[in-house]
């Protein structure tokens, strides 16, 4: 994934179960059906596409696992390649839609929007092209019944309009009744002399809601505009529901596919974000060497390496705040996405293949158990114990924290001396310094501490792992750091200078052994020598027009391109290679942190030119905005911001003698270089 180069689909999620649900009720509208036929087109896309096609057949056993429906890859895409050409010989996709509301001048446009909005421009017309026409005629009937009832009366009251208390009316929509009416007052005239309007004033009867009831005084209709009206809601009463409803059902035999197909795009999308988000940090893939905190982004350079080339149990000490437990969950993160086959945060890595990755972390009391944080620690202890293997990671942080301190220490060295014993890999963090002190049988345990250094009389912690034995806790000024008094602190140096003032200068780093694995070659290697490492026609015309667009392109940069790679003094350049991205797909991973120069294609033919290490988030601002959800792109790598500059402006200069049409020519004009 990291290596593709082509378009990648937006990867269309839609849940199973929801999917499950919806056809089995019949329920699926046409946004789900809509929905659906994406995630199809997404399977058939990742299928025509060569470096996308190997990807999806290596999808088919993990998906596999989680849905527990095994399906032949060759029957997948047949099967999607039938349910997205029924759905679209169907449904409008992509509001690509000729079917018009009713409009009439006398009737407001809210109410036909509110009756045929719902299921015009969803179903094609092909399928029920007898009901358009009776909706068309019921509609051209209310709007006469409209005319000939209510006109004559709203023009009798514009002609007698007076300054104040005055007659008053007009033709409004009763949403809540789905209803056009007359809403008027003062409008009956004192003497009948038969002029205009007058008449049909007097057909006026008081409106009624659906139950028979008198909807207010100043609501007015007549027994033409009703009879319009019924037949007009018969007639929006069409096949359209029933053709949704009839698709749900022969879908529904299908659905084994569209769940596997849609868990397929779920796990797709998870690991192309995964190989997105680790290029960007830039993580590596492991042949299963810096380690670094996953938390923290590599491309920042907020992280302090770790070289680690563990060969046995690793007995690790550090001051409080020195980053034990940071590095035993960095160990633990690197480890587990090693085998599982993702990127790691690491600049390179070796990984054994474990059978098992144990960690415990501090414990915490549980009441509801009846248990004090001791007995939760050993309980978890205990099950590591019992399961743990010779190929096994084990990881424990500050062992044996909870009770008094010499029975712990005994405790945790007995633990050392079983996991030895074993011969596990693994790290096991203490501030039980008397441990050290213990006639303990081991064979294969390292002394590890995580470093300190002395600054302006202070000593600070330095983040990084070297051999040897700290019994540096900077417990005072950690405590101090927390806004602990200063009278406090006092009083606990001078106890501990009661009691442990010869000792206090032995809690200094005692190196084992010289160590320089702080350089700059940072390498990971978990290693054991017994273990071993681990829509069609629409479609067609914009794929013409990007090609027509990707040949002018590459006559136009590739003579350019020539010309700088001299002037850099770097090899001769391969030819201007473009990647098409069409509508509802994105770039892939491996533009992350690449400068690349595009040309977006608009939906009104215009051209705009642009260049980015972030060709997927530009894409995105670009697709934001009104109108241009649909917009296509040609995009190509160069090496280096600079000449993607260039061959920016060129082509902005360009085109246009190609014929194009561009929406950011001005750009041209502001740029120092690349004009002529």
């Amino acid at each position: 994934m990291s290596k593709v180069k082509c378009s990648i689909p937006e990867f269309t999620c839609v849940s199973s179960a929801k999917l499950v649900k919806l056809l089995e009720q019949r329920e699926a509208n046409h946004v789900e059906f809509c929905r659906i036929k994406s995630v199809l087109d997404e399977i058939l896309h990742m299928y025509k596409q060569p470096e996308l096609n190997e990807i999806l057949r290596s999808l088919m056993d993990p998906t596999w696992v989680a849905t527990g429906l095994k399906i032949d890859f060759e029957k997948l895409v047949e099967e999607c390649e039938w349910a997205s050409g029924r759905i679209g010989e169907m449904i409008i996709v992509d509001d690509d839609s000729d079917q018009k509301l009713s409009s009439y001048d006398n009737i407001p446009n809210e109410f036909f929007e509110d009756m045929e909005s719902s299921w015009k421009g969803r179903v094609k017309r092909i399928h029920i092209e007898e009901e358009f026409l009776a909706v068309e005629q019921a509609a051209g009937a209310l709007s006469l019944a409209v005319h000939e009832d209510f006109l004559p009366i709203i023009s009798r009251i514009r002609a007698m309009t007076a300054p104040l208390g005055g007659p008053k009316g007009e033709i409004l929509y009763a949403r809540e009744h789905e209803a056009v009416w007359f809403k008027g007052k003062r409008f009956a005239p004192s003497v009948w002399a038969g002029t205009p309007g007058e008449e049909q004033i007097k057909q006026l009867r008081p409106a009624l809601d659906s139950k028979g009831r008198k909807v207010g005084e100043e609501w007015f209709s007549t027994v033409k505009v009703e009879d319009a009206l019924m037949r007009y809601h018969e007639a929006v009463k069409a096949r359209a529901l029933e053709l949704l409803r009839g698709l749900s059902t022969e879908l529904q035999t299908k659905i084994n596919i569209l769940v596997f197909a849609s868990m397929l795009l779920v796990i797709a999308k998870a690991l192309f974000s995964h190989v997105s988000e680790g290029r960007r940090r830039k993580w590596v893939f492991p042949t299963l060497a810096g380690l670094s905190p996953y938390w923290f982004d590599e491309a920042e350079g907020s992280a302090v390496h770790n070289t680690v080339d563990m060969q046995s149990l690793f007995l690790l000490t550090g001051p409080n705040g020195g980053g034990k437990s940071s590095f035993l969950r960095s160990i633990c993160a690197v480890s587990l996405l090693g085998i599982c086959g993702f990127m790691v945060p690491a600049k390179s890595a070796l990984i054994p293949p474990f059978d098992s990755i144990m960690l415990h972390m501090k414990s915490y009391d549980s009441p509801a158990d009846g248990k004090s944080s001791f007995q939760v620690e050993m309980s978890e202890i205990r099950s590591i114990i019992t399961q743990v293997s010779s190929r096994s990671l084990v990881l424990v942080d500050e062992i044996c924290r909870g009770t008094e301190t010499a029975k712990g220490t005994c405790i945790a060295g007995s633990i050392v001396e079983t996991l030895d014993k074993i011969g596990c890999l693994g790290i096991v963090s203490t501030h039980l310094h008397g441990i050290f002190d213990l006639p303990l049988t081991v064979q294969n345990v390292a002394h590890k501490a995580m470093g300190t250094e002395y600054v302006d009389g202070h000593t600070k912690p330095t983040w990084k792992l070297i051999d040897g034995i700290c019994k540096e806790s900077l417990a005072f000024e950690t405590a101090k750091k927390e806004g602990i008094s200063e009278v406090i602190i006092q009083r606990a140096e001078d106890l501990y200078m009661s009691v442990y003032g010869k000792e206090a200068f032995s809690g200094r780093i005692r190196t084992v052994e010289s160590t320089s694995v702080c350089g700059s070659d940072k390498t990971l290697l978990l290693s054991r020598t017994r273990a071993g490492s681990v829509c069609q026609e629409t479609e067609s015309n914009t794929a013409k027009t990007l090609q027509e667009i990707e040949n002018a392109i590459t006559m136009i940069c590739q003579k350019k391109m020539v010309e700088l790679y001299k002037l850099e003094k770097m090899s001769e350049p391969a030819a201007v290679h473009c990647f098409a991205i069409a509508a509802r797909e994105q770039p892939p991973p491996s533009t992350i942190g690449a400068s690349c120069v595009y040309v977006m294609l608009r939906p009104d033919k215009r051209l705009y030119v642009g260049q980015s290490d972030d060709l997927e988030g530009r894409v995105r601002a670009h697709r934001s905005k009104e109108g241009m959800q649909s917009a296509a792109f040609l995009y190509f790598v160069v090496p280096g911001k600079s000449m993607a500059c260039q061959l920016e402006t060129l082509l902005i200069n360009q085109l246009p003698y190609q014929g194009y049409l561009l929406a950011n020519l001005a750009d041209g004009k502001h740029r120092n270089f690349g004009t002529s």
